[in-house]
């Protein structure tokens, strides 16, 4: 394989490493990928988002954990991906075409990026769930944690909403939620607390990837299901590790999310990297 050009971004500290496969195709089997997303041999990364060619978008985004498992949406890598097409189209939105549907990103104020994700889905198949239950009062306890809201966002989540959410020991529980045979595809597992000023404090463990500083659809999942429960309406902020993310939700039902996106550094890959893959 010839060196491969790649972009190293992040959203609140969730990273990602994302290349451009628009004129050429670029081989990425599920050892490849490992072998970009180790930590100590290659770049790392929460994500790799590889940009393709859409007849329909600005861009197809595939997105790949650091696993190699599939992604289905990444909320936080369509801001980043939004604003290099911004970047490079000189327009005032973009669409990005993704396994979780078509998405659009604008500017927003403040040097911020404004990402349409869709509309929440509740419906138990859509999950999906191994079975029919209420999404919005899930009968799962473990670890202490109980009552939860399932809702997909083109990808799988699970929300509890806790009194104390740093109380939480998620890598411990995370792993056990994720891999529950209630959620057949695995699960994203967020943990809410709702704060006296309607404001919301959110820790995540993302399937495939573990405990992460920021996720962008689980943050879209938690709004959704915070809406569905009365507890959010309207505008409200969500800090997570990494830092905020501010949701809204517009007239048609789709979850709206504004926050940073942000490039570290442009890098090539060795083909020793991606050739001792294995």
């Amino acid at each position: 394989m010839e060196p491969l050009p790649f972009i190293k971004m992040h959203g609140l500290g969730n990273d990602f490493v994302v290349l451009d496969a628009r004129r050429a195709p670029i081989d990425l089997s599920p050892a490849i990928i490992r072998a970009i997303g180790d930590r100590h041999r290659g770049v790392g990364f929460d994500q790799l988002l590889t940009l393709m060619p859409s007849a329909d978008a600005d861009c197809y985004m595939r997105i790949d954990n650091s696993d190699g498992s599939p992604a289905g949406a990444c909320g936080n890598g369509t801001r980043c991906v939004g604003r290099l097409l911004l970047d490079e189209s000189g327009s005032g939105s973009v669409w990005i075409d993704s396994p979780g549907g078509m998405l659009t990103v604008s500017r927003a104020d403040n040097g911020l990026f404004t990402a349409r994700m869709g509309q929440p889905r509740f419906g138990w198949q859509d999950v999906p769930l191994a079975r029919e239950v209420d999404t919005l009062h899930v009968p799962l306890s473990q670890d202490g944690l109980s009552d939860p809201v399932a809702v997909s966002m083109g990808n799988p989540h699970v929300v509890f909403f806790v009194d104390d959410a740093e109380a939480v020991d998620l890598a411990a529980v995370g792993p056990g939620i994720e891999n529950h045979a209630l959620f057949p595809d695995r699960a994203n597992v967020s943990i809410a607390s709702r704060r006296a000023d309607g404001s919301f404090r959110l820790r995540v463990f993302e399937r495939g990837a573990g405990i992460t500083s920021a996720c962008g659809s689980g943050t879209c999942a938690t709004y959704a299901a915070a809406r569905a429960r009365g507890l959010a309406n309207g505008p409200v902020r969500i800090d997570l590790d990494g830092g905020p993310l501010w949701m809204d939700m517009d007239a048609d039902g789709a979850v709206l999310m504004t926050g940073a996106a942000s490039l570290s550094f442009h890098g090539i890959l060795d083909p020793d990297v991606l050739g001792n893959a294995v």
